[in-house]
């Protein structure tokens, strides 16, 4: 039904084209691999490569110990010097210590900082995975098993946008599916929720109390498009039993449910039909068929930075009446 509406709604709105295959469904695992991201831009041709095994006995420090992704981009290595300078620049703005990369001579040998580091067997594997040719560039991004996906997908989109490689005149949509129903907190290293705590877990009870909650995926799935999430929902739990075993991973007690969530709670104590849904961003998708960049053009009512909104004047202080017609006492 989703892809039925959009079908008719883009190509009636705007001139731009959508793709005419069928939405393509991409586990969240791959979209953070491949994309770096969990709303990828599929007008970006560019995909980033997991290397980390390359890297493992080196002697290059930076890469040592690291989770390491490269991409390929061809043609770049025609590209004048301040184009990887100003490459490098955006690296560090974004937190990155450095961005390593190597050329692809005619030759078919490299140039470039990381080459020194690299074996013979390093170079040809590098080759073969990323499908090197005369003219590629190969940049490398290096950091933790959290951050090193998120910083190459950032990598990805700015060098695409640098070498002209998106198109901006047609949409791309995919649903986004089988996201992790729980992750480690990087701080306390506790279990927690990873998106939707009232999702059904895939598996239900068994993969609950079988399963390392890492590795339990949940019900839930996200629309994107051009890069942009456009509807995001799950398949609800609607058993109390799950519920209760769900959250009591994450580390809250049944007395926390009751308190915390009393109105499900006590609803699933009746019994729930299964039950699914999504939220459609028609904002977004506005902002998108209007080509804008920022949804505070397309939105009727939007705030300022202060969070106020002119055209009502609010929020504005309240006057002691309207406490009191509204049953409100300030202590």
């Amino acid at each position: 039904v989703a892809e039925d509406v959009l079908y008719d709604v883009f190509p009636t709105f705007s001139d731009k084209p959508v793709s005419p295959a069928p939405f393509r469904r991409i586990p969240y695992a791959e979209c953070m691999l491949r994309y770096g991201t969990d709303k990828p831009d599929l007008r970006n041709p560019l995909e980033i490569l997991d290397i980390s095994d390359l890297f493992e006995q080196t002697d290059f420090a930076p890469f040592r110990g690291k989770t390491v992704r490269a991409i390929n981009v061809p043609g770049c290595a025609s590209k004048s010097k301040s184009f990887f300078e100003n490459m490098l620049k955006f690296a560090t703005e974004i937190g990155m210590k450095g961005l390593g990369y190597v050329k692809v001579t005619e030759e078919m040998t490299f140039q470039g900082p990381i080459d020194k580091f690299l074996s013979d067997s390093d170079r040809q594997e590098l080759i073969r995975r990323a499908e090197l040719k005369p003219g590629c560039v190969l940049y490398f991004i290096a950091d933790s098993k959290e951050l090193a996906p998120r910083l190459a997908g950032q990598i990805r989109t700015e060098v695409a946008r640098r070498m002209g490689l998106i198109d901006e005149n047609r949409f791309e949509f995919c649903f986004v599916v089988d996201f992790p129903m729980y992750e480690r907190d990087e701080e306390t290293g506790a279990v927690v929720f990873t998106h939707n705590p009232f999702s059904m877990p895939q598996g239900g009870m068994q993969a609950l109390t079988e399963q390392d909650p890492l590795d339990i995926l949940a019900y839930q799935y996200d629309i994107v498009c051009n890069g942009v999430e456009l509807s995001s929902g799950a398949v609800r739990n609607h058993d109390l039993d799950i519920m209760v075993k769900a959250f009591a991973l994450a580390g809250y007690t049944e007395e926390d449910l009751q308190n915390k969530f009393s109105s499900l709670y006590n609803a699933f104590k009746f019994g729930a039909p299964p039950h699914a849904g999504m939220a459609p961003g028609i904002d977004r998708m506005l902002m998108l068929l209007t080509g804008e960049e920022n949804i505070r053009e397309v939105i009727a009512f939007p705030l300022n930075s202060n969070a106020q909104d002119l055209l009502l004047g609010s929020p504005c202080e309240v006057s002691e009446q309207q406490l009191r017609e509204a049953h409100i006492k300030i202590r």
